[in-house]
Parts: C-alpha cells; sequence; structure tokens
C-alpha cells in the first residue's frame, strides 16, 4: 500500500526494466548526434520516437542539436539504422560513435 500511496502523489511517475547484462552484451550501442533543421525538429522527434532501436534521446546544446542513443543486434543491423536516421526529412548531418564498453552506469 505505501507503494500505491507513492504513486497517487506522484512520487512514482513509472516503472523501467533494467536488461541483463547477458542480453546487452550481445547489442551494439551507439551515441547518434544530429544536426536538425529546427523547424523539422518536431518531426524528426517523431520519427525517432517510432523506432523501436532508439532507447533515449537528448535535446543538447553546441555543434549538434540532438544525442540518439541506439541499440541493434548487429553491426550490419546498426548501419542500416543509421542509413535510416541519416535519411530522415529535417535530418541535416549527423555523426556517431560505438560504444566500446561501459566504464560507469549509475
Amino acid at each position: 500500500s505505501r507503494i500505491e500511496r507513492l504513486e497517487q502523489r506522484g512520487i512514482i511517475a513509472g516503472y523501467g526494466v533494467r536488461l541483463s547484462p547477458d542480453y546487452e552484451q550481445g547489442l551494439v550501442r551507439a551515441h547518434v548526434l544530429l544536426t536538425v533543421t529546427p523547424k523539422l525538429a518536431d518531426k524528426v522527434v517523431r520519427s525517432l520516437q517510432a523506432l523501436p532501436p532508439v532507447r533515449t534521446l537528448h535535446s543538447v546544446s553546441g555543434n549538434f542539436d540532438m544525442i540518439v542513443i541506439v541499440d541493434a543486434p548487429s553491426i550490419r543491423d546498426l548501419d542500416s539504422l543509421l542509413d535510416q536516421i541519416g535519411a530522415m526529412d529535417g535530418v541535416e548531418r549527423t555523426s556517431s560513435s560505438i560504444i566500446l564498453s561501459t566504464r560507469i552506469d549509475r
């Protein structure tokens, strides 16, 4: 009942899933930096939201407008996903980095 009260008070807004290290070890994860056309930013967000491999999307300041964290089961799938993201209407430029290892995850 304590958890229920925390939910009702809005302290707990939802729940998440932490994937097992064995499953995650088989995935190829990458950071994709995007420069987007300002007037099409909402369209880019909706397009990215529709892609299941997109794990996280951040708006950022600096040389790029967004950082997308993606997971793919293979390099081939990641390559295809990056092509798909780069071809989206409103995406002007991308730069991607494959994550080799995670040193800290809090």
